[in-house]
């Protein structure tokens, strides 16, 4: 269902497929099946999930999952109720994304830059082009070549749940993946002849995401930046965080992240709430000679 009616992606349905497979074992050890599990069940799961150590963000991730199944079963006749709807989720605080400092994403573009052939050509381009556009790491590894072959302004990328979307591209980038072209057609064990625009000799086809991110965090200590701080997904954040820093509206982030809620790029203002708040802390003349913020 959530494949054919949602447009779940791979990675949507193995978490999906993951919780419930948690789900489902611990109800065999009490001898209940889903079609029979009740509430008292599903709180016992959550109480379980507490005492493993699991997070809170963990518990409410499965809690979510495993509503929607007993939702599913519901509309499909097999159960006449649904137990999931009296629990509540557990509380979550509000986390807010790890980012680097543009200083920071110029050093890990220069140490990319210093690798040298087809290997550093491509690193380059990808850190040009993830922190030009903020695209999610499976949607850059798995770019068609025909999206770039003839130097657009804008790509146009295919993201969760199979949705389009048009972002743009900077010179920068641009310049970038007309050096990966011209490199890539000159190396012929670049895959020349590949549909991907970063080809692999792997089953998908494709540079995989579990690659990229640890080529990155290679770079990472070759810029002098702990690896810890450094993913794909950290540079999807410093884009928006910059992007908003500089003066883009919320609706105009939102559709180049591709995020279906505001709600979800909203939580990139909070970053520019809690850097003002430092600023006065640090350099107001009152939060310096009291030793506290101004309240």
């Amino acid at each position: 269902m959530i494949e054919a009616e949602r447009g779940a992606s791979r990675n949507t349905r193995a978490a999906y497929g993951a919780d419930l497979d948690d789900l489902s074992r611990f109800l065999a050890r009490r001898r209940v099946g889903p079609r029979d599990a009740d509430a008292a069940a599903l709180r016992a799961w959550l109480k379980a999930m507490e005492h493993l150590g699991h997070s809170p963000r963990t518990q409410a991730r499965r809690l979510s999952s495993a509503r929607q199944f007993f939702r599913f079963l519901l509309s499909e006749g097999l159960r006449a109720d649904d137990p999931s709807t009296v629990l509540d989720s557990p509380r979550l605080g509000r986390p807010l994304p790890k980012v680097l400092a543009r200083e920071e994403v110029d050093r890990l573009i220069a140490a990319a830059a210093t690798v040298g052939g087809e290997d550093g050509g491509r690193l380059a381009v990808l850190l040009e082009l993830l922190y030009a556009t903020g695209l999610r790491v499976s949607e850059l590894v798995s770019l068609p070549l025909a999206a770039v072959e003839r130097d657009p302004a804008f790509l146009l990328v295919r993201g969760k749940g199979d949705k389009e979307r048009l972002v743009p591209l900077s010179q920068p980038a641009r310049q970038a993946v007309a050096g990966w072209l011209r490199l890539r057609a000159a190396t012929p064990s670049a895959g020349a002849r590949s549909r991907f625009l970063f080809p692999s000799r792997g089953a998908l086809g494709h540079l995989t995401r579990q690659r990229f991110a640890q080529l990155l965090k290679a770079t990472a200590i070759t810029a002098g930046i702990d690896p810890a701080r450094v993913s794909p997904h950290v540079l999807r954040h410093a884009f928006a965080s910059h992007l908003l820093a500089g003066g883009a509206d919320l609706r105009s982030l939102q559709a180049m992240l591709g995020h279906a809620d505001i709600a979800t790029t909203q939580i990139y203002t909070h970053i520019q709430d809690d850097r003002l708040r430092a600023l006065v802390s640090g350099s107001h003349p009152l939060a310096r000679r009291r030793g506290r913020p101004p309240g």
